[in-house]
């Protein structure tokens, strides 16, 4: 108790310098005419004096203002010890900005029947003004202070002023009881528990002391015999609401009004502080011995069957069953859950995902899908089979939920609620990877001939995709092989993440070109990848004699990532980003995309891709008018002469799988996207994204590149076809309506 009363004094104002409160006596002394002003907080001013006023609601005037500019609240008081000049003492409570510091005298009631008094000079502290309330009233002082607190406890309560509230109440020795446990939970209540003589079972007004914002609320108690507490004492347990709720270790007490009055009931020095998980259990344990109004005992009920960290859904005396096959986490508390409810009654009502304070519901989002296995596993247990014999299989489900918890530590769960009220509970535990890798798992786990696919895919996979960010590659290791002139020309960056010999051809063609055997070159590969071949590649830059630089990368997907890891390894102003599947046409490439960057400074300008037939792989990408294809390659399977007489040319977008660009443009773009789960839209993407930052693409038709499509290493034609078709639908439901507008301004929503 001392402890904590320290900590109360220390949080005062500047002006508490005053010695503690109660049997001591105060140093200061009312007299009569004058007044002592007491700050209760920014708002409100306590002022003490002698004489007789009247009570309630007082109209004043302070500094000469005319009177009825101001009302104040006046309690008084008989005097202990009066004397021939005052029989009476009063404590007002008067609204005071900080404009009114330096109030000299204050007149109670109208000027002509009013009182005058004048200001002491200095402020008296809070436990100055208390002990001189309780020392003037005696007997009274309770009575006269718990009206006081009547009045502060309206309104915006703040810190300050709840301190001052809890001096005035320690003061009329109106300190009663301990909090002796203090319990979180999942959904963000608190769990009270301790002794009080003034504890009144209901509904109870209280507020917390301690650092948490105060806020006087209701709070629900229920009370139950302590043999061990103090003669008319008895226990209570409560909870407070979420949006009154606070940290653990930020209460140092509780303000309540009690059976007589308001009271204040500190926290034990040697409280215990329950987690979640084991908050439940000290609630059961009370609840049958509590006694309380009926809707307090229901919450209290609902509060003991909080999740505890245990499954009790196969506990449950119904047919009713759960279970998941994955659960995936990306960045920004985005999950993708797929498993089963086995429900054939309907007995389940809402199924939510919880983790901490953040919760979403399921079943109003999930897709449901055809297991017949799960029926199948339970016709041998008549306990758990449908009363109704229903033919419905529909017990999988895939669903996208996202929870932005406070804490991301926190045990994830499905929580169930049934038609007669009670929950259970499913522990789940996330597996953390990639949106992507997330996204591709999923859909390798379903049947591809399930008619419920092409829901799952758009009402959870895309928005799964869409709503997860992006985490940017980290540069794992950087080997420079010979000397690496990152100034001398723009840098080659090649994403190579294919097969094993796949960039060896490329080294051995620009060891060829005069123009590349001298330009730097940056080889980026993913980290184990480049575990295996950084030595080799090395040993084979020196030997061609080209000036390299190696780069380890780690959360990389495919090109583009090693692309965006390859930029943040250099500090040029300008870059040639080159995928390892493309070869040069010809010799000449590099100097003339370097020679037309030097004329269109600050742009894209990006070659021809060809494939060996000879006809066009890529010769820019073009706005068109078609909603389900808004971006297209125009040229796309013309023959290669069709493009090669061409002049340079604006386009829509650049390709940056082989281009001349500013470096600081990739990064300064914010990277690609995690959206997609291909390299085609996530590509295209960017380039529309630069060309919307004011940075001009063009297509240069005089160099050609050549190169394939590549196949994809996982699900075969059946996968790539589900994948192309996916990030279509991203990214129309990305830039169909941006170019649409752009298409046609005169479109444009007034």
């Amino acid at each position: 108790m001392q402890g904590g009363y320290a900590v109360l004094v220390t949080e005062q104002s500047p002006a508490v310098t005053g010695p503690a409160t109660g049997k001591q006596g105060a140093s200061r002394a009312m007299r009569s005419g004058r007044v002592l002003g007491c700050r209760v907080d920014e708002t409100t001013l306590l002022i003490l004096g002698l004489g007789r006023v009247m009570a309630g609601e007082v109209v004043v005037g302070v500094d000469g203002d005319q009177a009825g500019t101001r009302r104040a609240f006046v309690s008084q008081w008989r005097l202990a010890a009066p004397s021939p000049r005052a029989k009476h003492g009063f404590a007002a409570l008067l609204p005071a900005g900080a404009t009114d510091r330096g109030m000299t005298t204050i007149r109670f009631g109208e000027d002509e029947t009013g009182a005058a008094y004048i200001f002491a000079p200095r402020l008296a502290s809070a436990e100055e003004a208390a002990a001189l309330v309780t020392e003037s009233a005696a007997s009274q002082s309770a009575a006269v202070i718990d009206r006081l607190v009547d009045v502060l406890m309206v309104g915006n309560v703040n810190r300050r002023r709840l301190l001052t509230i809890t001096k005035l109440l320690q003061a009329a020795d109106a300190s009663d009881g301990f909090v002796e446990l203090i319990g979180d939970s999942h959904d963000r209540t608190t769990f009270l528990q301790g002794w009080s003589r003034s504890m009144v079972p209901g509904p109870c007004r209280v507020s917390l002391v301690g650092n948490a914002t105060p806020v006087v609320e209701e709070c629900g108690i229920a009370v139950f015999p302590r043999p061990d507490a103090p003669d008319s004492a008895s226990g209570f347990v409560g909870l407070l609401a979420a949006n009154q709720a606070a940290r653990a270790l930020d209460i140092e007490g509780l303000v309540y009004r009690g059976r007589a009055g308001w009271r204040y009931a500190a926290v034990h020095p040697r409280r215990r502080i329950a987690g979640p998980l084991e908050t439940p259990e000290h609630i059961r344990s009370h609840l049958l011995r509590s006694h309380s109004a009926p809707d307090v005992l229901l919450s209290l009920r609902a509060a003991a069957n909080s999740f505890d960290g245990k499954e009790t859904v196969s506990s449950l005396p119904y047919p009713v069953r759960m279970g998941t096959d994955n659960t995936f986490e990306a960045d920004g508390g985005n999950l993708l859950v797929s498993g089963w409810l086995y429900d054939p009654d309907d007995h389940v009502v809402a199924v939510r995902l919880r983790r901490g304070d953040a919760a979403t519901r399921v079943d109003e989002r999930w897709t449901r899908l055809d297991r017949p296995d799960v029926t199948d596993s339970f016709n041998d247990q008549q306990h758990l089979v449908s009363s109704l014999r229903s033919e419905q299989h529909a017990h999988g489900f895939i669903s996208h939920a996202k929870l932005t918890s406070e804490d991301c530590g926190a045990p994830l769960y499905f929580e169930l609620t049934l038609r007669d009220s009670r929950r259970a509970f499913l522990p789940v535990h996330p597996t953390r990877v990639s949106a992507r890798l997330a996204a591709l798992r999923h859909i390798g786990s379903i049947d591809p001939e399930t008619c419920a696919l092409p829901a799952i895919i758009d009402t959870q996979i895309v928005p799964f995709l869409g709503e997860t960010g992006r985490s940017a590659p980290v540069i794992d290791a950087i080997l420079d092989a010979g000397s690496f002139d990152q100034e001398s020309s723009p840098p080659i960056i090649i994403g190579a993440g294919g097969t094993e010999g796949h960039i060896s051809p490329l080294l051995a063609l620009l060891a060829l070109d005069p123009e590349t055997r001298r330009a730097p070159i940056v080889i980026v590969m993913p980290a184990e990848r480049y575990r295996r071949q950084a030595a080799c590649l090395s040993e084979l830059a020196r030997f061609y004699r080209l000036s390299v630089r190696l780069v380890s990368a780690k959360g990389t997907a495919d090109y583009y990532d090693l692309l965006e890891a390859g930029a943040q390894a250099l500090s040029c102003e300008t870059i040639v980003p080159l995928s390892a599947s493309l070869i040069p046409h010809a010799t000449g490439w590099y100097g003339k995309l370097v020679a037309t960057t030097a004329t269109l400074k600050g742009s894209i300008i990006s070659p021809v891709q060809a494939y060996e037939d000879h006809s066009v792989r890529w010769a820019g990408s073009w706005i068109d008018d078609n909603y389900d294809q808004p971006v297209v390659g125009r040229y796309t399977g013309y023959p290669l002469k069709a493009v090669t007489e061409m002049t340079l040319t604006r386009i829509a977008a650049a390709s940056l799988e082989c281009c001349i660009m500013p470096r600081d443009a990739l990064l300064r773009a914010g990277g690609f996207s995690g959206s997609y789960l291909g390299a085609q839209e996530k590509g295209l993407d960017l380039g529309l994204r630069l060309s919307r930052s004011g940075i001009d693409s063009y297509l240069l038709p005089s160099v050609q590149m050549w190169g394939c499509d590549e196949p994809r290493e996982e699900g075969g034609p059946a996968m790539a076809t589900l994948v192309e078709g996916i990030d279509r639908k991203i990214f129309k439901s990305m830039w169909a309506p941006v170019l649409a507008v752009e298409k046609h301004p005169r479109k444009r929503p007034t």
